[in-house]
């Protein structure tokens, strides 16, 4: 039986064609009905044992979700799982903190490029105050020396 197992392993894949290529094929190669026979057997016998190994993985399926069960893995929490897993796997791949370090990186230079735009923006806005300020301080005094001229010149005093 270990022999038999070892060859079903070691053969190769089953590919699937159209029976009617295949039978002309049979009829087209010279093959004896004997050769013919044996060839239909092993089909026969490698169809029985695909048939075997569904039912057997089947079987295994259903034990597993039954074990699975049992210990309260559900669905949603082995998903919760594999995303927090693939999280954490991602976090400590070498693309990931390179990635993050240079978009660390980029936020700092961001935030000092804004920090300068803002003290220039400040400035000049504290320097327009300053320069509004000094016009209106002028401009009442210039303000009160005419009204000074004019009480000289009605005689007020």
């Amino acid at each position: 039986m270990e022999t038999r197992q070892q060859e079903f392993l070691d053969s190769e894949p089953l590919r699937e064609t159209d029976e009617h290529t295949s039978d002309l094929n049979l009829s087209n190669s010279i093959m004896t009905e004997e050769e013919r026979e044996e060839i239909q057997l092993e089909l026969a016998k490698l169809e029985d044992e695909i048939s075997t190994l569904k039912q057997v993985l089947a079987s295994k399926e259903k034990r597993h979700t039954e074990l699975k069960h049992k210990l309260g893995i559900t669905p949603l929490s082995e998903l919760r799982s594999n995303l927090s897993r693939g999280w954490t796997d991602m976090q400590s791949s070498t693309a990931y903190k390179r990635t993050s370090e240079t978009l660390s990186s980029a936020g700092q230079k961001t935030t000092a490029a804004f920090s300068t735009l803002g003290s220039a923006i400040n400035r000049k806005f504290g320097d327009v105050r300053l320069h509004r300020l000094l016009h209106l301080t002028l401009h009442e005094h210039a303000c009160h020396e005419k009204l000074s001229q004019l009480q000289v010149f009605r005689g007020e005093s």
